[in-house]
């Protein structure tokens, strides 16, 4: 089979591009299942729609449980550990509850099978959106954490909608948070999610600029140091996340959430470093992994050369709308044979056009992420057939 396809580009011609081949060979340290030594990694995974069944917009969202399960098992069969039922699985864009805390449940279960790392997500995205007061976020807030909790997984406070919009400053962020962690059973990894993933959280900790929130988050952090594993932080701005990093009590990990900077910010400095929790690296893992090990090796060339590559397919998933980079995810899953077809829950996988997901094949074959090749070229002609593209 021919490696050379037409693709559609930006300004709607079609260009040729022969795929490159296979991704760089992976360094004998990276030993199946073995998780890095000195940095703690999650992929944050998405979620496997049914194909057959009306996962249109507004609909309550049906899984295909057997690939979306096999993807977490990939996940930590390379030594990757797994955050599920997070954004990244599409809550609060088509995934609802009920099929969240299923999620959870068979998520974590599979987990405890083999001793892998999982952590999930509880937030409040089952209540209304005009929550009426703080007391009925924590009460949703203690529904899901109760579910993550008893499934056995590391808790995610995620980021609420609801408090967002009842919060009127810092200190209702401080009271419900304080409040949450206090009764937690196990130390939790809070989450800090910027305005680009989700505008309904602009202005989160009671600040308009993030940059405002910093100390505040800190102080709460130092307060509860005892109860927080750690915080992801997506704000896509890697000086404000080192600044961040640099003001966290000893033994509270920065999880870097930066889908644009984590090679920089996962290497670090003299000064300190930043662990993982990542939606690309679901779309990078055996990369991702390969450079963590590297890393563990002392092997900075080696996970430079690993990583490079891949931030410029990562910056393209991410660009703005960047609450649309499920898609791309999803794509390159289905490219790589990891699920049956391109659907999504909500029908989301129309959220990206053609020419982006084109330039998402280019970059990911340039990055050597495209696990078979021939599939991946059978699999976009088909897509292309269906926009009508004749070869």
């Amino acid at each position: 089979m021919t490696r050379t396809l037409r693709l559609p580009t930006p300004d709607g011609r079609l260009a040729p591009h022969t795929l490159r081949g296979t991704g760089p060979d992976r360094p004998a340290t990276a030993k199946v299942g073995t998780p890095p030594r000195t940095r703690t990694a999650y992929a944050a995974a998405h979620v496997v729609a049914d194909p057959l069944a009306d996962n249109a917009p507004g609909a309550p969202a049906r899984l295909d449980w057997e690939a979306t399960l096999a993807f977490r098992h990939r996940l930590w069969d390379l030594g990757l550990g797994v955050a599920d039922a997070m954004d990244t699985a599409q809550r609060g864009m088509g995934l609802d509850w009920p099929a969240t805390a299923e999620l959870i449940r068979r998520s974590a279960a599979e987990a405890a099978t083999r001793g892998a790392a999982i952590a999930c997500g509880a937030g409040t995205d089952h209540l209304d959106p005009h929550c009426p007061d703080l007391e009925s976020v924590l009460a949703g807030y203690r529904e899901q954490l109760e579910v993550v909790e008893y499934a056995g997984a590391t808790p995610v406070l995620m980021a609420s909608r609801q408090l967002a919009g009842l919060a009127r400053g810092p200190e209702d962020y401080a009271a419900v948070y304080g409040r949450l962690l206090t009764e937690a059973g196990r130390p939790v990894i809070l989450h800090w999610l910027g305005a680009a993933f989700d505008p309904a959280l602009a202005g989160y900790w009671g600040h308009d600029d993030p940059a405002d929130a910093i100390p505040f988050v800190a102080d709460l952090i130092r307060a509860h140091a005892d109860r927080v594993d750690g915080i992801k932080v997506s704000l896509l701005d890697a000086a404000l996340e080192v600044r961040l990093r640099n003001l966290l009590p000893p033994g509270v990990k920065l999880y870097t959430g930066d889908d644009f900077n984590y090679p920089e910010l996962i290497r670090g400095d003299a000064d300190g470093h930043s662990h993982a929790l990542l939606g690309v690296f679901a779309a990078i893992a055996p990369a991702a992994a390969a450079a963590l090990h590297a890393l563990d090796d002392g092997d900075t060339a080696r996970y430079d050369a690993l990583l490079a590559p891949t931030v410029p397919l990562a910056r393209h998933l991410f660009a703005a709308p960047t609450y649309y980079y499920k898609t791309g995810i999803a794509f390159l899953a289905w490219l790589n044979g990891h699920q049956r077809a391109f659907s999504m829950v909500g029908g989301l996988q129309s959220a990206r056009g053609l020419p982006h997901l084109a330039e998402a094949f280019r970059l990911a074959d340039a990055a050597g992420v495209l696990t078979d090749p021939d599939l991946a070229a059978l699999r976009m002609r088909r897509l292309l057939a269906v926009a009508g593209v004749d070869e």
